[in-house]
Parts: structure tokens; sequence; C-alpha cells
């Protein structure tokens, strides 16, 4: 099936389908019966990806980062709450930030936001899931502060159709949503070989 370009959630879709499948079936609340340090190690990875994006995300005051648009609601507050929960205290949380190097287009960063903004609806699946659970952690990020993430969305795609539409723009905003997941992809993947057990000798 040919997806038509000038839809950008359409396209957006098509390009990151492969990450998004990925990064699904690999993060750590992912485990078929995950644990509050599962939660953490969760936690840990997105904090070290968002803490350098919503930096660079920080510099503009357009496109998706005009407040008059989209009211800035960032991520890191709501993890570095659950992080500092008493039944959490004492992990290791390995990673740094990781690096980032966005390109400036609005249509760049409107691919971006598209990853972190519908990163709400997956985190509002996993507390369905995971409330029971893991209570009583009161999972701040997952349930996004109480606040449902579906209106939040519905007006992010709204305003993201209406900002990215030709064909250039289209691509750009793939661009900047491939390399929002590649940077979390890279992250996972460097938190396995920090804790995989080294390999006998040969």
């Amino acid at each position: 099936m040919t997806v038509d370009r000038s839809e950008i959630l359409a396209a957006l879709r098509e390009a990151t389908a492969t990450r998004h499948a990925e990064l699904d079936s690999d993060m750590p609340l992912a485990r078929p019966l995950p644990t509050l340090q599962d939660y953490r190690a969760h936690l840990a990875l997105l904090r070290s990806w968002l803490q350098p994006i919503e930096s660079w995300q920080a510099r503009f005051t357009d496109g998706p980062q005009d407040v008059a648009l989209l009211a800035p609601v960032p991520h890191l507050p709501q993890i570095e709450a659950d992080l500092a929960d008493p039944v959490l205290a004492g992990g290791d949380d390995p990673l740094p930030a990781a690096p980032w190097q966005g390109r400036d287009s609005a249509a760049y960063r409107w691919g971006v936001s598209y990853v972190i903004e519908g990163s709400r609806l997956g985190g509002a699946v996993l507390y369905r899931r995971l409330a029971g659970r893991l209570a009583p952690h009161p999972l701040h990020y997952l349930q996004a502060g109480g606040v449902p993430p579906g209106p939040r969305w519905q007006h992010f795609l709204r305003l993201l159709r209406a900002a990215v539409q030709d064909d250039a723009a289209v691509a750009e905003a793939c661009r900047g949503a491939c390399d929002a997941f590649d940077s979390l992809i890279a992250l996972r993947h460097a938190a396995s070989d920090a804790v995989a057990p080294p390999r006998a000798a040969a």
C-alpha cells in the first residue's frame, strides 16, 4: 500500500512503524510481569533520553514550542517525582543523558514532538495495565499527572496537520520522528549492554 505522503500522520506512522514496534517489545515494562525495579529502569531510560531533547526544545519559540499553540508539559518533573518515591530509592541509574543534535527546522521539531507527545498515550495504556500490580506507587509519569492525554493528543494532531503539509516538510518531520526513536533505541541497547554478563573466554 502506498501512503499519501501529503498526509503527515500517515507518513509519520509509516516512517516509524518498525522503530515503534521494537521499543514496544523491548522496553523494561514490556516484560510479562514487570516489577517496580523494571519501572525504575524504564524511568531512568526515559530521563536520559528526554533531558537533552527537552533542553534543546526549550531553545525555540515557534512551531510545536509556540506556547500560544501548545502549552508546554515537560515530562521530566513527573519522572523525577516517581524516582524520588522511597520504594524506588537506591537503584542504579548508570546511563548518562543521551547526546542529541537535532535540526532546527520547525518541521523537524514537529516530528520529534510527535514521538514525545505520543508517548503519553502509551503511558496511559501502561498505567491501566500496571496500576494495580505496582501499587501503592502512584506512577505519576504513566498517568501524566492525572490529566487524560487524549484531548491534548487530538489538539496536537490538529496543529501538526496544519503546520506540516508540503512534501519537504513531511520528509523533515519524518526525519525528526525517526531520530527521536533512534536515540531511545540506542539508549536501550546501551542499557542492555551495561547489565549483560561478560562473555566467557573462548
